[in-house]
């Protein structure tokens, strides 16, 4: 039995993953990642870190981060309570789609996940209060190779689909996007 079926989106290597849930009157299971089924979206590699966040206020946005090589990572990202607009931004210099972005609501009833490639800016919006993430990372955290990109990025043109209400300083003051923006090479 296939516990995910896996769906390309428009931009290369970008995935939206749909769990299968099994259940009956007790609840449900749902397998959040099996290597061997993920290999077919490109997920090779192990899981280096798993991250839990919580965003507390509907209208938050955090986001658009991503890790610089030699430790640039793929994501699997799955909301587990309520509901987020997740965007991944495309920074492969060598891409048909560099810059472009692509969304995808993610909740806990509609059972979809993001596999964001390495390459790519992730960042996303909550759409409920009390909003929880599960990350899957392939590559450990590093702070010096840690960028971001700024949500409000006007050569990005992300239409936010609800007013930002809160974004941290540090999201806040990312950089804009300029002619030395070299993105990720892979």
């Amino acid at each position: 039995m296939n516990h995910f079926t896996i769906t390309n989106l428009p931009l290369t290597g970008l995935k939206l993953i749909t769990r299968q849930s099994m259940g009956d009157i007790r609840g449900f299971l749902s397998r959040l990642f099996c290597a061997e089924e993920l290999a077919a979206a490109n997920w090779i590699k192990p899981i280096a870190q798993i991250n839990h966040t919580l965003t507390a206020k509907r209208g938050t946005v955090r986001g658009l981060h991503y890790q610089d090589n030699p430790l640039a990572e793929m994501k699997l990202v799955t909301c587990i309570v309520g509901e987020v607009w997740d965007v991944a931004v495309d920074l492969r210099t060598d891409s048909p789609t560099f810059l472009q972005w692509h969304a995808e609501i993610l909740s806990a009833v509609n059972n979809y996940a993001m596999l964001i490639p390495e390459g790519f800016a992730h960042g996303f919006q909550a759409l409920t209060d009390d909003a929880q993430l599960l990350y899957c990372h392939s590559a450990l955290y590093s702070s010096e190779l840690e960028r971001a990109l700024n949500v409000g990025d006007p050569r990005l043109s992300i239409p936010w689909p609800i007013p930002i209400i809160e974004l941290s300083i540090r999201d806040a003051e990312h950089p804009l996007i300029d002619a030395n923006f070299k993105g990720v090479r892979l």
